[in-house]
């Protein structure tokens, strides 16, 4: 699939099948995600992949709108040490995750990490250090749904010159 298709066919899925991911897959997006740009090149991102089910469902049990995350067969929490630009360096790495998945097949999510309340009782139950800020938590898996489209149309968002 190629970075346009891409770019217009990712949807957020939010029901998986069972069905374990390979291994090698998982590695390939989270390389793909320590590629993302970084500013100053700081790379202050580090990636816990949560695959066993109890620490899935526990993750899930702290967020407010990710229960979903214990039915995925995968969830990558994205952290970022604090820095200047922890938020945006992350964020470039989630997306990367998101966009790679979808490139080989699978279907994920963004869940909200940061500035929430569940951030650092999702650190502690993943043993990130103090410095690690929770940027997003990814649930990622098999799509066990068709998607409909739902975002605003191109002239609805585009501005030229001015708003």
């Amino acid at each position: 699939m190629d970075a346009i298709a891409a770019l217009q066919s990712r949807r957020s899925i939010r029901t998986f099948r069972p069905e374990p991911v390979p291994r090698e897959l998982i590695e390939k997006i989270i390389d793909c995600a320590r590629l993302s740009p970084t500013a100053r090149n700081a790379q202050p991102w580090e990636f816990v992949v949560v695959t066993e089910e109890q620490s899935r469902r526990g993750i899930a049990d702290l967020t407010d709108f990710g229960r979903f995350i214990a039915e995925a067969p995968v969830c990558v929490a994205v952290f970022c040490r604090d820095c200047k630009y922890y938020i945006e360096d992350g964020s470039a790495a989630t997306m990367s995750i998101l966009l790679a998945a979808h490139a080989l097949g699978l279907a994920a999510c963004w869940v909200a990490g940061d500035k929430k309340h569940y951030a650092r009782e999702v650190g502690s139950l993943l043993g990130a250090p103090d410095d690690m800020k929770l940027v997003a938590l990814i649930p990622i898996g098999y799509s066990d749904m068709a998607p409909k489209p739902r975002k605003r149309s191109l002239e609805d968002v585009l501005h030229w010159e001015k708003f």
